[in-house]
């Protein structure tokens, strides 16, 4: 990027802050930046609270667990604890593809709630909880287990869903019953959600399966997917490329996951994490408990396919390695067809993204595979280690934003011009009106897969159609005017 764009984007955020009272731009002038080649990081603050009085687009640690982590846990009941809205409102929205019979093996469609009254504020809702769990036992004895969902009332009048979950489990011995602590005002985003539920497994999961894999039958080349949602089929395109170069995936977490696969997982030689920042603290235990080691990899692109392949390989023997080098030779006619057929139509294209998860790195490389460019990015609910990650994709002069407000980001994008904008459904509208283009980047605006060689397909189709619709020649953005 040139010395002037570079020298443009720290005059846009200047004027961007100039907007604010004193203390809320020196509060918000910590979270804006332009990355300068050569640093350990990004250089903006993260993982701190909101500012009041602005739009964040953050969720709740509420969202971070039951929406993320246990949500797509497809063989279990999962309870939102608490009035009706959250669990109604987090009901089979992120798209977690699952194979399964609705109220039989499967219950990611369906919406558990007990449905908090003021009565119950008042008096508790410790029995209520008792009483839905035998009528959830009486309804759907198939279930292989519930986790609660405590939502913002529990962890203000005190209800002791701990001691609910270990009775319930005496009582049925056969089911997993965990309660989890993801009271929405927990923290400062959905990221402490994240956490809060990966130690919920760790305390209720792991822990109380101790032998009861004895008759596991292992392989050397065992691996689980760890972060993967499966958002519109993606961890069943990283399966297929997983188990096309030799090895076996014995779990899932979580989307199109089960329990059982939960619980023997820690019996894997490898654990390949997709979603760092939402499964980071699990493998890292697991590591740390169980000797399995975990790997970091991204199927969005095929160069960061290639890479990522021969990265899991090198954990694992000449077989293994091998195989990489095969599903890379496999695939690539494929890869170099769409990039031939899209590149021309999307080179030079400007790209700005505000994301959860790891989604503003590592779908970097899939637009630069198109010959596109990374112009601004940023996350909803970063940690530094997460922007010390995205110093390996983005370029010098990119445009960085932490929990970017809805102001600044509309002023961004007003400013920098971009031809696209990846984000969320909450700025979606809004973008589409000021006549950018648009791409919902959380659940792939019900399109994908996006990963792997089949998804990258996708992505290139999805890009050209937001970018080059012909729609854009009939509106006009507010500047234009």
């Amino acid at each position: 990027m040139s010395l002037d764009a570079k020298a443009s984007n720290k005059e846009l955020i200047d004027e961007v802050l100039s907007v604010y009272p004193e203390k809320g731009a020196k509060k918000r002038a910590k979270h804006l930046n332009v990355y300068e080649e050569g640093k350990p990081d990004c250089g903006v603050k993260s993982n701190i609270k909101s500012l009041p009085g602005v739009m964040t687009i953050r969720g709740c640690a509420y969202a971070g667990s039951k929406g993320v982590v246990w949500g797509p846990i497809k063989d279990m009941i999962h309870i939102s604890h608490g009035p009706v809205g959250c669990g109604q409102y987090s009901w089979a929205s992120r798209r977690n593809y699952f194979i399964g019979v609705t109220g039989v093996n499967a219950y990611g469609t369906m919406q558990f709630t007990s449905d908090f009254q003021e009565k119950d504020i008042v008096f508790g809702g410790d029995k209520k909880l008792d009483k839905l769990i035998d009528e959830v036992e009486g309804l759907f004895p198939l279930n292989k287990g519930m986790s609660i969902q405590s939502e913002c009332p529990i962890g203000l009048i005190g209800d002791d869903i701990e001691a609910i979950a270990r009775k319930k489990s005496k009582q049925y011995e056969d089911k997993t019953i965990v309660p989890v602590r993801c009271e929405g005002f927990r923290g400062v985003s959905q990221s402490l959600g994240h956490h809060i539920a990966n130690d919920s497994i760790r305390d209720w999961v792991f822990d109380k399966v101790e032998g009861k894999f004895k008759e596991f039958e292992g392989t050397p080349y065992d691996v689980a997917i760890i972060g993967d949602y499966n958002i519109g089929g993606d961890a069943w395109s990283s399966r297929i490329l997983l188990e096309e170069m030799g090895l076996r995936v014995i779990a899932q977490w979580s989307g199109d996951g089960t329990l059982a696969e939960l619980e023997k997982t820690p019996k894997a030689k490898l654990n390949v994490l997709h979603c760092y920042r939402s499964m980071n603290y699990i493998s890292r235990y697991m590591e740390e408990k169980y000797g399995v080691p975990w790997v970091e990899y991204n199927f969005f692109g095929p160069t960061k396919i290639e890479a990522s392949l021969r990265e899991i390989a090198s954990h694992f023997d000449d077989t293994i390695k091998e195989g990489a080098e095969r599903v890379i030779a496999k695939h690539r006619a494929m890869a170099d067809t769409v990039i031939a057929k899209y590149k021309s139509r999307l080179e030079g294209k400007k790209v700005m993204l505000y994301v959860g998860g790891l989604r503003p790195r590592h779908v970097v490389g899939a637009y630069e595979d198109l010959g596109m460019e990374i112009v601004g990015t940023g996350y909803e609910f970063g940690h530094n280690d997460d922007y010390q990650r995205t110093t390996h994709y983005v370029k010098d002069g990119t445009l960085i934003y932490d929990d970017v407000t809805s102001f600044e980001l509309e002023k961004f994008v007003e400013k920098v011009r971009p031809d696209l904008v990846g984000s969320g459904i909450k700025e979606k509208y809004v973008f589409q009106k000021m006549g950018v283009p648009f791409r919902q980047m959380h659940s792939w605006d019900y399109s994908g897969p996006y990963h792997g060689y089949d998804g990258f397909a996708i992505f290139a189709r999805d890009m050209d159609m937001a970018i080059n619709s012909p729609v854009w020649g009939l509106t006009q953005a507010p500047w234009a005017k």
